[in-house]
């Protein structure tokens, strides 16, 4: 497994962000960076206040868009079809 000394701080901002956001199944991140579960856990754990990353551990156990195969047809997306009209 690869450890977070191996990403650049670009690499690991954005593995932190995808790991946040809802709809990014943990597959995703591990097909763009090599990292499984655990390993973006890690990354999470070095890299955030202890406060946040249990904010973040309570926000995604269980979370069935966190795993691509728990999903339901209806979540075909990481993001939702409303984020570009939030976002403008």
């Amino acid at each position: 497994m690869l450890l977070s000394a191996d990403f650049s701080e670009a690499d690991i901002s954005r593995i932190i962000e995808m790991a946040w956001e809802d709809r990014t199944a943990f597959e995703a991140i591990e097909a763009q960076f090599g990292l499984n579960q655990d390993g973006v856990i890690k990354v999470m754990r070095a890299n955030l206040k202890l406060s946040s990353f249990k904010l973040w551990r309570e926000r995604t156990h269980g979370q069935k868009t966190k795993h691509a195969m728990l999903r339901t047809a209806e979540v075909n997306r990481h993001q939702s079809k409303q984020h570009n009209k939030l976002h403008r």
